[in-house]
């Protein structure tokens, strides 16, 4: 058994230490972007619906207009437990109205004047609740699977959603390099998130070596074919909506770039972890192999999974595009056609290139994970300890 303070057991467990400092930091890390509310003299707050008023709702068939009155039980803030009116505008777009019910929860902005309410809008469905018993469902069945190795795997995800949100979005609005930026994340992510797999040790510096290298193919690629295909920035969904809000200096392009190797770096983060696992549990059999035989062996693995791995990146990226498919075949829209749409070129991109960094990372982790887990000291080391890590 290992003594508590051994070198392993250390850097087994640092990251987890480093991972929650991480989190903690960026919980108090301030975006910048507190004072710009988009509603001055207003509170926020839920409210329970208790009746609603539909006649001045105009039905076309599929398309709704006006408004929608209902009766509103304020529920928290400033003025809870007040019944007031608020007022739901239909825009005749199914995709951004909404309509609701009594008994629904409903997320609400109620402007005033000092103590007098001067109106009630209504923003959305309150789901807040039901997200938060989803997390928690997520989070107790993955400790519940994979105990210990689960509740690291919940500080990767909590890492990751606070990086992007205090870190990634406000530099971005804020005008710096968007690949640059994204590179420095994707590579603090990649390391931390691998590190609370293997510790700091010879295997996290084989993955996150074989990882970012795969990602740096991926940035590559993408900025070269993004040009290539002459797609702007402003395919992204809301991005005009961004420049309307006053980032007019953005570069929507550079940022459409970055986000090809960010959407591709989690499945890269993987294949280049089940090469490096398999690479060590060779080296721990045989001990006496030639880093030439494990990185044979490490591209075999890569191999087997790359023919999966592809396919997941396209399931991802088009999932989400069944609807415009379907219009497609609708309207019997030529293929030719359909490719030279720019949305659909642009994702294109998405799932082509990020394939690329799969295809790239397999011999770029081999190699590393080869050369690095076959040293003599580490071989010896293997041979007659136990794996400390999952």
């Amino acid at each position: 058994m290992k003594h508590p303070l051994s070198p392993e057991t250390i850097r087994y467990h640092a990251p987890v230490l480093v991972c929650l400092a991480a989190i903690v930091f960026l919980l108090l890390l301030p975006t910048g972007f507190e004072g710009a509310l988009l509603y001055r003299e207003a509170e926020r707050c839920s409210a329970r619906v208790l009746s609603v008023d539909d006649s001045t709702i105009v039905d076309t068939g599929l398309v709704r207009s006006g408004e929608q009155r209902c009766e509103l039980e304020l529920l928290n803030g400033t003025f809870a437990g007040q019944t007031v009116t608020g007022i739901n505008m239909l825009n005749g777009s199914l995709e951004q109205d909404k309509l609701y019910a009594p008994g629904d929860r409903a997320l609400v902005v109620v402007s005033h004047d000092g103590n007098t309410i001067t109106n009630v809008t209504m923003s959305d469905h309150d789901r807040l609740g039901w997200e938060a018993l989803m997390a928690t469902g997520f989070a107790l069945f993955l400790i519940l699977f994979a105990g210990p190795t689960g509740i690291r795997a919940i500080a990767s995800f909590v890492l990751t959603i606070l990086t992007l949100w205090k870190v990634l979005v406000p530099l971005y609005l804020k005008g710096w390099n968007p690949i640059w930026v994204g590179l420095a994340i994707t590579l603090f992510l990649t390391v931390l998130i691998i590190a609370l797999v293997y510790g700091f040790d010879r295997r996290c510096l084989a993955a996150v070596s074989g990882s970012f290298l795969g990602i740096l193919v991926t940035c590559v690629l993408g900025i070269l074919f993004t040009d290539l295909f002459h797609i702007h920035g402003a395919v992204m969904s809301y991005s005009e909506s961004l420049l309307y809000s006053g980032y007019q200096h953005l570069d929507l392009t550079k940022i459409f770039m970055a986000s090809i190797f960010l959407g591709a770096s989690g499945a890269v983060m993987d294949l280049s972890v089940d090469i490096t696992s398999a690479v060590r549990e060779v080296v721990e059999k045989r001990p006496d192999l030639s880093w030439k035989e494990a990185v044979r062996s490490g591209i075999n693995v890569g191999r087997a999974a790359m023919g999966t791995m592809t396919t997941t990146l396209l399931f991802a990226y088009s999932g989400g595009y069944i609807a415009l498919l379907m219009v497609f075949m609708a309207q019997g829209t030529p293929v030719d056609n359909i490719l030279n749409y720019k949305y659909v070129a642009a994702e294109l991109i998405h799932t082509v290139i990020g394939s690329f960094g799969l295809v790239t990372v397999a011999p770029f982790t081999a190699l590393c994970a080869g050369i690095l887990l076959t040293r003599k000291g580490d071989a010896v080391q293997t041979a007659v300890t136990p794996q400390t890590g999952p």
